[in-house]
């Protein structure tokens, strides 16, 4: 199998034409058609030679892959499968408000975090995927030309494969690449500490957590991460932050009935974030097959909303969006897989 240029950076170029015995600026060629153009292959590399397209040709490969699928809401959302190695399968969603069309990335097949909200644990831990496959749910989009903001929000933890998420946001923000303002970029993760502070020292995207409960029996049972990094510790690292005013901190709270949407829980949730500017995002859960979990009613999401927001922390309802096309992470994805051929030895 050749080896893929599509998701590697303008240094990892800079290596591998010069092992070619080419010129250091033909990288920069290279990288401009990988990342700037719309070409999808190493023949339409005009500005380079035949000869050296051919012997480009002898190795690599341009590296894009084109989605399986594409399911369309009525609301305009779209979520697209692609295919990995060995029959397994990704999820992205682009998500279209006004001017903005947001995409959601994957950063993993499965994930090993076990969450007992989020369908996609259900798979678990399949692989890692790399910052070309990252990169690729952008760029073989049919919106790719007109992304405004990136989530890394899709199946799996991003800091749990942070080498390659850190490596695919380099390309998405650098002027070899796609020149994106970090500032449309959020990396959302369910608070594994050492990941995010690498992050928080090598990226300027935005950051959000995964917090749905300040108690610690609770988050537990929700999330076994709370076990090896308790929320409070997460919180604690994210204080000794300065965030500047331009880069974002937001924790993403998902409401269940009866279990976390109690003024209890908005008074541990104003105690453990005072001091921190921040944003909490209110979801609307939509139940999942296997999890006994239940979403309030509109009400009680209204009043919750309202008493953060009396304690002095911002606090917005994130609107639900393409929920008739498996709109929950990991539904569709999994369909896809229980129809693959299993795989041989």
């Amino acid at each position: 199998m050749k080896e893929r240029l599509f998701g590697k950076t303008l240094q990892e170029i800079q290596s591998l034409v010069l092992e070619l015995g080419l010129s250091k600026f033909t990288a920069a060629q290279i990288t401009g058609w990988l990342y700037k153009k719309p070409a999808s292959s190493i023949a339409e590399m005009t500005n380079l030679s035949k000869k050296v397209r051919d012997n480009l040709n002898e190795k690599f490969e341009f590296g894009l892959t084109s989605y399986t699928k594409v399911q369309v809401s009525a609301d305009g959302t779209k979520k697209y499968l692609f295919p990995t190695a060995q029959n397994k399968f990704i999820e992205t969603a682009m998500i279209p408000e006004g001017d903005r069309k947001t995409v959601c990335v994957s950063s993993q097949v499965g994930c090993k975090m076990g969450c007992l909200f989020c369908f996609t644990a259900k798979q678990g831990f399949q692989g890692q995927l790399t910052a070309g496959e990252i990169v690729n749910q952008i760029r073989s989009i049919n919106e790719a030309n007109e992304v405004s903001n990136i989530v890394y929000m899709g199946m799996g933890e991003p800091f749990d494969n942070l080498e390659e998420v850190l490596k695919s946001i380099e390309i998405l923000t650098s002027d070899w690449g796609f020149a994106m303002s970090p500032r449309r970029i959020t990396v959302s993760t369910v608070g594994i500490v050492p990941g995010m502070v690498t992050f928080l020292e090598k990226s300027e995207a935005h950051l959000a957590v995964s917090l749905h409960t300040p108690f610690h029996e609770e988050r537990q049972k929700l999330m076994p991460v709370q076990v090896a990094y308790p929320i409070g510790e997460v919180v604690r690292e994210i204080k000794s932050w300065d965030f500047g005013r331009q880069r974002r901190v937001s924790f993403e709270y998902i409401l269940f009935e009866g279990l976390n949407d109690t003024t209890v829980h908005v008074k541990e949730l104003a105690r453990i974030l005072d001091g921190l500017k921040c944003r909490i995002n209110l979801i609307r859960f939509h139940p999942v097959p296997g999890t006994p979990l239940k979403s309030p009613d509109e009400k009680t999401m209204l009043n919750f909303k309202e008493k953060l927001n009396q304690k002095g922390i911002l606090t917005t309802i994130r609107a639900s969006r393409g929920q008739d096309i498996y709109a929950a992470c990991g539904l569709l994805s999994t369909k896809e897989l229980m129809k693959a051929p299993p795989n041989l030895p």
